[in-house]
């Protein structure tokens, strides 16, 4: 174990990863913008981030094949790499092509990077636990990777706004490759430790700590995760790719603790689409009675609010101690009834600060819960569950996206940020009720042979 808190290919990763964020909010934003000044058309922009949630949903599909193939590391390359040199041929088609671009083979290529983007963040999650020296550490890198995600999207979408007005689409596109580059080239320095070759071993490590009414402590589940390592190894010698794909849905559903907290997820996600700029924009213009301007306080004041979350986060970390559960619950609990306030309220400064407040709610409910999903599953298994909940959860979001935008016609603006608040709220009483799968016997934690 090293003296310092984090190891060095764990500062790699959250430096890649925080570029290639960076670079995707850039040429998003580009990209917009060009469909829009050849097309007019809303409808055609908007198919751009539906179809990057389809893709990412396929790709995490089929993760579990190429994670029996590729060590995690070699697979964030695979796909940082992919993605580089897709978006130099994409950048360099644009400069070339000007106005009279295909965009059908633009979203082709769109389709295939966010494919290849599909399998970053559950790799990214996965490798995290094996890169920490220990509990606390891990709920620390968790803060500290949510903080960089929230800065660059807080920073991103302005900043990109003026990049794109002054160099215009195609360029900026160009200055995007660079980024891609640079977290090509940082993942080069992401090295896992070097494998014990038990998987039992890392097992009694995630559930250690794991105490009280938030975890267990016992043996059993100690058991019960050491089996689902020691499975996944002997059933990935030679498994079918039937088996291989559904691996990880397996896991999830025959985990107490995994079903319950992707419940939750899915639960909150229905809800989450509500603070897509289309909507929030209707909620400031209807119930606020403001201008687009306050659509952009607002989303500044959401995004400061969670950076400041992610930062409370890392200050809390030897408070929340193992206690994960019990400050999951507190940030939802939070979040939903800040947001039922935010719902019917009609002052805009309010509004302003009860955004803000509910950042650090979000983050709180978020990271804990992140990190008890780390804890919950041996090493070899995890890549697996949290691509399959990737893929879930990227449905779910199309769905809601969807659902919602009919919701918001039918019943009104108001009335749907009410729904999101009842949906985390009933999120909120599930982790409640299902306190007790965080000490369930090991036979109900054994993966399927």
């Amino acid at each position: 174990m090293k003296s310092s808190p984090m190891s060095r290919p764990f500062y790699y990763l959250w430096t890649t990863q925080t570029a290639a964020n960076a670079a995707d909010v850039l040429y998003i934003m580009a990209l917009t913008v060009l469909v829009l000044n050849q097309t007019n058309s809303l409808v055609s922009a908007a198919l751009m981030p539906l179809m990057r949630s389809f893709a990412q949903m396929i790709s995490g599909l089929i993760a579990p094949l190429l994670i029996n193939r590729f060590r995690l590391p070699s697979l964030l390359l695979l796909s940082q790499t992919g993605q580089f040199l897709l978006f130099i041929v994409l950048a360099v088609y644009l400069q070339l092509q000007g106005s009279d671009a295909s965009l059908i083979l633009v979203f082709v290529l769109v389709f295939v990077m966010s494919f290849l983007d599909g399998w970053t963040v559950p790799t990214r999650n996965a490798l995290v636990p094996r890169l920490v020296p220990n509990e606390q550490s891990l709920l620390k890198a968790n803060g500290l990777i949510s903080v960089s995600d929230q800065v660059v999207q807080f920073a991103g979408w302005g900043l990109s706004g003026i990049v794109v007005a002054m160099l215009g689409p195609s360029p900026t596109l160009l200055v995007t490759a660079v980024i891609y580059g640079l977290a090509a080239a940082f993942t080069l320095g992401v090295k896992e430790p070097a494998e014990s070759g038990d998987s039992a071993a890392h097992a009694t490590t995630a559930t250690s700590g794991m105490s009280g009414t938030d975890g267990t402590s016992s043996a059993s589940d100690t058991t019960a995760n050491a089996a689902i390592g020691s499975s996944s190894a002997s059933a990935t010698t030679g498994p079918s790719r039937w088996h291989t794909l559904t691996e990880g849905w397996k896991t999830i559903w025959r985990m107490p603790r995994l079903r319950l907290l992707t419940f939750m997820d899915i639960i909150d996600m229905l809800g989450g689409s509500v603070w897509v700029g289309a909507f929030t924009l209707a909620f400031v213009q209807t119930a606020l009675g403001q201008g687009e301007e306050w659509w952009g306080f607002i989303n500044a004041a959401y995004f400061a609010g969670t950076v400041s979350g992610g930062l409370l986060v890392l200050a809390l970390v030897r408070t929340i101690g193992d206690r994960f559960l019990s400050a999951m619950l507190i940030g939802m609990a939070g979040y939903g009834l800040l947001t039922a306030v935010y719902a019917v309220n009609t002052e805009p400064y309010i509004a302003l600060i009860l955004v803000l407040l509910m950042g650090p709610f979000a983050e709180l409910s978020i990271v804990n819960r992140r990190t008890l999903i780390q804890r919950s599953v041996g090493k070899l298994m995890l890549p697996k569950v949290l691509s399959a909940q990737a893929s879930l959860l990227h449905l779910v979001f199309c769905i809601s996206l969807l659902g919602m935008a009919g919701l918001a016609e039918w019943f009104g603006i108001v009335n749907l940020y009410l729904l999101a608040a009842a949906l985390t709220i009933v999120a909120f009483i599930v982790g409640v009720l299902g306190r007790r799968s965080f000490r369930a016997p090991a036979e109900q934690d054994t993966a399927p042979n």
